[in-house]
């Protein structure tokens, strides 16, 4: 180990833009043998790992850093999937810059450690020899419901079919998954590597009931009278908009509406057309990782021009490095320190454009942020034919949480205890739905917790 001096940073191979902005199939490739060995080997096994704490899991990265450096793949197999319930899909979509990666100690003059593409690498590398997680089978007469089949709730199935208790799964849509079935593009998440990690949750004993919208197709009542606990990942999917004149026109869209329209199209389900960008020229609002794959989509589906404005600077942008820099490659063009003032529409209240303010950054708030000052009189027009807001996400509030007593905060997030349960007994929930929205693997740390006090009221 510690061959840091020796050995550069490497990241993993990419495809061309000019290849890869033709279809959905994922950018990077996977790590040889001989790759990962070596970028591993860079790790200089910290007596206090910033990598492991950083994580919200909280991975064994260390020690799955050095069995794989040592040729110990089956041991790196079982490390990763231990504290991690799909290593192998956050090694894909987590912003390990400002996670893992980003608390290297080696990021101080070396280079961080490639952590997100090693994790990959373990995983694919043990799949491909037959290595699969494990599950004793359902051994306890208890069962637990789960409401949605994000990443909050496949992490709580996972644990608690390991602890032998059988999981009743119930997703509104056609695929289970959530955002990372129908929200997360394939060029980031090939949706064979999701469906793959359900399939395995299945054969250890889960149910998957899809198409079942709960409080509609089932009340909620009959879910939580026949199971020992309930587990709510139900997400934070209400889109939050600009608030500014005639956002609902023709042609202004929600950034999850057009990404999972793209998806169910692959799919071969039914989607709605008006979501075709193709020759159009495309307007996305906001800077986080929503947005580029906003972009980025658009470039796919054949949009004439792609544009994201944002308020603040590329310094300030939430989302991941890699993002922005993937978007870049593929010809997105930005605009910064701008905020939308006005969508313009023609006669027919189809979108032309959109009337923007600059802006500069001023006083820090309590958070220690900049504010976003108004310039006055540094209004332009930027043209436009489609225009997507991808300004974050609100909590979701089906009917059934009032109708049952479960309580909610002020911006509609669930409201829990230091077990996660709920103002309801029995009723548990983490992830988007109970947080806000947040990233993947801090959904699937809540479903790890939750699903361990779970286990704990029902097995002792």
């Amino acid at each position: 180990m510690q061959n840091f001096i020796n050995i550069d940073r490497m990241g993993p191979k990419k495809r061309s833009s000019g290849d890869r902005i033709k279809d959905f199939k994922e950018i990077y490739e996977i790590f040889t043998k001989e790759e990962a060995s070596l970028q591993a080997d860079r790790c200089v096994q910290c007596g206090d790992p910033f990598c492991h704490s950083k994580c919200p899991l909280h991975n064994y990265i260390p020690y799955w850093l050095r069995t794989t450096s040592s040729m110990k793949r089956e041991l790196s197999f079982k490390l990763s999937n231990e504290s991690n319930p799909f290593p192998e899909i956050t090694g894909r979509i987590c912003p390990q810059d400002r996670l893992c990666e980003g608390d290297c100690t080696l990021n101080d003059g070396y280079g961080a450690i490639t952590i997100g593409a090693i994790e990959i690498f373990i995983s694919e590398e043990g799949f491909k020899k037959g290595l699969k997680p494990e599950f004793p089978g359902v051994l306890s007469k208890k069962r637990v419901a789960i409401i949605g089949s994000g990443p909050a709730s496949l992490s709580a199935a996972t644990y608690i079919l390991r602890a032998g208790i059988g999981v009743d799964m119930y997703e509104r849509q056609a695929k289970a998954g959530g955002l990372l079935t129908y929200g997360i593009p394939g060029f980031k998440l090939d949706k064979d590597v999701v469906a793959r990690r359900i399939g395995w949750l299945q054969e250890a004993g889960m149910k998957l009931h899809v198409n079942v919208d709960v409080g509609k197709d089932i009340s909620f009542d009959d879910i939580a009278s026949s199971h020992d606990a309930v587990f709510l990942g139900i997400g934070s999917e209400v889109s939050k908009k600009a608030k500014i004149n005639n956002e609902n026109a023709n042609g202004v869209f929600l950034a999850i509406d057009f990404l999972r329209s793209i998806q169910k199209k692959f799919f071969g389900e039914a989607y709605d057309k008006k979501f075709d960008v193709k020759n159009k020229n495309v307007v996305v609002i906001g800077g986080g990782d929503t947005a580029m794959d906003c972009l980025r989509s658009s470039i796919r589906e054949g949009a004439k021009s792609v544009t994201c404005l944002y308020r603040r600077d590329k310094y300030n942008m939430p989302g991941s490095k890699k993002e922005f820099k993937n978007a870049i490659e593929e010809g997105a063009e930005f605009i910064f320190n701008v905020s939308p003032k006005e969508v313009l529409i023609n006669s027919e209240n189809q979108v032309v454009g959109i009337d923007v303010q600059r802006t500069v950054l001023g006083a820090k708030d309590a958070s220690g942020r900049q504010c976003v000052e108004i310039v006055k009189g540094g209004d332009f027009r930027v043209d436009a034919d489609v225009v997507i807001f991808a300004l974050g996400f609100s909590a979701s509030k089906p009917p059934f949480l009032a109708e049952n007593g479960i309580e909610v905060n002020k911006w509609g997030g669930i409201i829990v205890g230091e077990d996660y349960q709920t103002s309801k007994s029995g009723v548990y929930a983490g992830g988007d739905c109970q947080r806000g929205s947040d990233l993947v693997v801090t959904a699937a740390q809540d479903g790890k917790c939750a699903a361990g006090f779970i286990i704990k009221s029902l097995l002792g």
